[in-house]
């Protein structure tokens, strides 16, 4: 058997019709538009040197469905409801660095209802680093961390009480692995016997919220599985992931969630992302964004937010984040980014993905899939490498021949590479990034 690789490591596709060794099971689709309305960003929308009319751009491009924004601008400002009405993206609308204000939170957070704009609200970011002074007291950072737990507590249980905004979901603070004493925030609620400082029954969120960079001072460096490693919900995680911040504290060691209860707890990613410097190459960013948002999705977050969307102009240091530059220049990860999104593209919901039967034979390790229905009625096989360097060739063996099979590499184009007859297996090379097999 002979595998032809072409341009950019996207590789030939054609029919094999014999030598099926693994059985060929029904595999369960999720709806395309789930995993598109996961993709989302970090942006100052028309603050911080950004500018609306460029921002609106940006997101109409790369497809972006959500932003995660904080009550820092006037949320009720134009420009807000403006970028919603011009793209159809939600904001996720936080308490941000030090905020304690949540009467002003959910006076922003109705306008932003109000006009369909609202995705979830979020507690502090990154107390360990921000510390807050509520009621008084003074919480995070190095002194307790029970006025942050109070007023995560105090803010679940505003949003509940509110009847225009109680549909709408918690997400946690993040870095609850911080804490200084066991206030409990490893927990969305805190269980019977927790033995935390906070009483058994308060409620904190409807969501896990983590900052997991892929790269991270942790784990430095290039690695195989890169971004499917810091998806992982347990210990196995080499970044600041979930299994640090609500299984087993990564500061002092507070018991939370159990490694099997952080497998299906709801979870989201607010931040993650690299900077562009060493073996983080411009192109290397891009690929790792397209397996970064796949990965998360097929690990079970619900919503995953890139840190950010444009350079920031008004900091020091590396600001090489961005899909864009701060001229607004589009980086290669904004272009394979609207590659994707583009060749995805679902504007409904299917209401009943239903299964496809397939097989990977002999599977790597790095190797990983997802299985998305298209409203218009076609399965959307993404299949995606992580292997830090090599390629490894593969067969998807099909349960049936199908009249059409198209094959997409996002690293080249929104067109299909190449097109298939009365297929029943694709054959495939990659390396570092994902393809889309449609039927």
């Amino acid at each position: 058997m002979k595998f032809i690789s072409l341009s950019a490591a996207l590789v030939t596709a054609f029919c094999l019709c014999a030598n099926k060794p693994d059985p060929i099971k029904p595999v369960a689709a999720v709806s395309t538009a789930d995993f598109l309305n996961s993709i989302g960003v970090n942006s100052a929308i028309s603050t911080r040197g950004e500018k609306l009319e460029k921002t609106i751009e940006a997101i109409k491009y790369t497809g972006i469905r959500w932003i995660r924004a904080g009550y820092e601008g006037d949320v009720a400002s134009p420009d807000l409801l403006a970028l919603h009405q011009a793209t159809g993206l939600k904001y996720s609308y936080g308490l941000m660095s030090g905020g304690t204000d949540i009467p002003r939170l959910l006076s922003g957070a109705r306008v932003l209802a109000d006009a369909g704009a609202l995705l979830a609200f979020e507690g502090n970011n990154e107390p360990n680093n921000w510390a807050i002074t509520y009621n008084g007291q003074k919480s995070g950072k190095n002194e307790s961390w029970i006025g942050v737990a109070k007023l995560q507590n105090e803010l679940y249980k505003a949003v509940k009480a509110d009847k225009a905004l109680k549909k709408y979901p918690v997400w946690s603070l993040t870095e609850s692995g911080a804490q200084k004493d066991n206030a409990g925030l490893q927990y969305l609620t805190i269980p019977a016997g927790a033995n935390t400082v906070m009483p058994a029954g308060t409620q904190y969120a409807d969501y896990a919220t983590c900052h997991n960079y892929f790269s991270h001072p942790s784990h430095p460096g290039v690695y195989d599985n890169q971004t499917w490693n810091a998806a992982d919900p347990g210990h196995l995680c080499k970044v600041d992931g979930l299994y640090g911040n609500y299984g087993k504290t990564w500061a002092n060691k507070f018991m939370g969630y159990t490694e099997e209860q952080l497998v299906n707890l709801p979870k989201v990613t607010t931040e993650t992302g690299v900077t562009i410097q060493g073996d983080f190459t411009e192109e290397k960013q891009a690929r790792l964004y397209l397996n970064l948002y796949l990965a998360q999705f097929k690990r079970k977050w619900s919503y995953t937010s890139v840190y950010l969307l444009r350079d920031r102009s008004d900091e020091d240091g590396n600001q090489t984040f961005g899909f864009y530059q701060k001229d607004y220049t589009p980086r290669k990860a904004a272009v394979y980014l609207h590659n994707l999104t583009t060749i995805l593209t679902d504007t409904g919901r299917a209401k009943q993905p239903g299964k496809l039967a397939y097989t990977i034979a002999n599977q790597p390790e790095t190797v990983h899939d997802l299985l998305l229905k298209n409203s218009n009625g076609k399965f959307q096989l993404v299949i995606w490498d992580e292997k830090a360097s090599g390629t490894d060739n593969l067969i998807i063996n099909l349960s049936k021949k199908y009249s059409t099979v198209n094959v997409y590499d996002p690293t080249i184009s929104e067109m299909a590479q190449t097109t298939l007859r009365n297929a029943n297996s694709v054959v495939l090379t990659l390396s570092d990034h994902p393809i889309v097999i449609e039927l």
